[in-house]
């Protein structure tokens, strides 16, 4: 009884509605790809869906990058002429109404007799048009057109803002590999020398543990990694620091293993390690202990790097965190922009300090987040 009427729910308003944004989210991933002739390819059968026409191409400048419905004889005649089509409306950015005179091929059976060529515009450039065909035109295809258009628009001007965060993150990533790489590679490599002619394996085992480490923080592969993965670097960074420092370096991990397979931003924590072994133990004889922490916060993972170092003015942190500080705190600024562009400005860097009262940064991050995925 349930089952029959939840199958007669709603009005036929109702489930045209449903029917229609159904359709329009099968479009959207291959849309926010941008622009290609592959992604207009896989897009293009849900938007001839959404108009309901005979046929449509997406065209550019290049040509027809993709095109969708009547096919054989009948669709070599039309894609032929497509881009001719498309001409004015790529020029004017005006949407143009063709009738049979313009569009039909001449053979009585091809249900393409009109089409309607509307403009795909990003930061306003048209960059390509929407062509739909129909056995005849009005002025309710005219309109739905137009707003199919105008959507597709709003879904390229997106993928193109998530090119350039792509492109932002990228350099925010090479300058921190350029920012940790002096302070470091020095350090490590002189703590390895100490031991080639005392503890000959000992160095070599030092020296694979480099090699491993730079291999990591120099790869280029995608912008997201796994906390795991992230944490078996730190580990890698901690061996050849402890070489360094001894046992005046004292470090506590406590992980809860539900959050190890979470993906975070490439290169979060290993910085944020490193600025609490400099200010921790740089400059100081005693023992200076660390403790990183990953908990689980129900649909967010917490983590932490704390220091009983000498501390910091929370003014000069506050200038690292907006980029403003010559300071020696490495990537801090970095690390807090990249994670506000990943997951919005709820989710930068907190950092508890004070003179002689040690150091605690820790960040939030959601266990799943849109467009976040670890890379293989």
């Amino acid at each position: 009884m349930f089952a029959r009427r939840r199958k007669h729910f709603g009005t036929p308003a109702d489930r045209a509605t449903y029917a229609t944004l159904h359709t329009a989210s099968l479009a959207t991933p291959s849309l926010r790809e941008g622009l290609t002739p592959a992604a207009a390819g896989k897009a293009s059968k849900h938007l001839r869906d959404l108009l309901g026409t005979a046929a449509i191409a997406i065209c550019d400048s290049s040509g027809v990058l993709a095109w969708d419905g009547v096919g054989g004889p009948y669709e070599s005649n039309h894609r032929r002429d497509a881009k001719a089509i498309a001409a004015a409306t790529l020029r004017t950015g005006r949407t143009a109404v063709l009738g049979p005179h313009d569009v039909a091929c001449g053979d009585p059976q091809c249900p393409v007799r009109t089409a309607v060529v509307a403009p795909i515009v990003t930061e306003d450039h048209v960059v390509a048009v929407l062509v739909a065909y129909s056995p005849r035109s009005s002025a309710a295809l005219v309109r739905a057109t137009e707003e199919v258009a105008r959507w597709v628009s709003g879904q390229v001007e997106l993928a193109e803002l998530n090119k350039e965060r792509t492109r932002a993150m990228e350099a925010e990533l090479r300058a921190l590999r350029a920012q940790i790489s002096p302070h470091f590679i020095y350090n490590a490599l002189a703590a390895i020398a100490s031991f080639v002619r005392t503890d000959p394996e000992r160095a070599r085992e030092l020296l694979l543990e480099f090699a491993d480490f730079s291999r990591y923080a120099l790869r280029r592969g995608g912008e997201f990694t796994t906390l795991s993965d992230e944490l078996r670097n730190v580990e890698r960074y901690l061996v050849l620091e402890q070489a360094r420092f001894g046992e005046r370096l004292k470090v506590s991990l406590l992980i809860a293993p539900e959050v190890l397979s979470i993906a975070i931003p490439f290169l979060v924590v290993q910085p944020l390690v490193e600025n609490a072994v400099r200010h921790g133990l740089d400059g100081t004889t005693g023992i200076g202990r660390i403790t990183i922490r990953a908990q689980d916060r129900g649909l967010e993972a917490e983590i932490s790097v704390e220091d009983d170092g000498a501390g910091s003015d929370p003014e000069v942190i506050r200038a690292a965190l907006a980029g403003e500080s010559a300071g020696d705190s490495v990537g801090l600024g970095n690390v807090d922009a990249r994670l506000r562009q990943v997951y919005g400005d709820d989710y930068g860097l907190v950092v508890e300090t004070a003179p002689e009262a040690g150091t605690k940064v820790s960040f939030r991050v959601p266990k799943y987040s849109s467009g976040v995925h670890a890379s293989a």
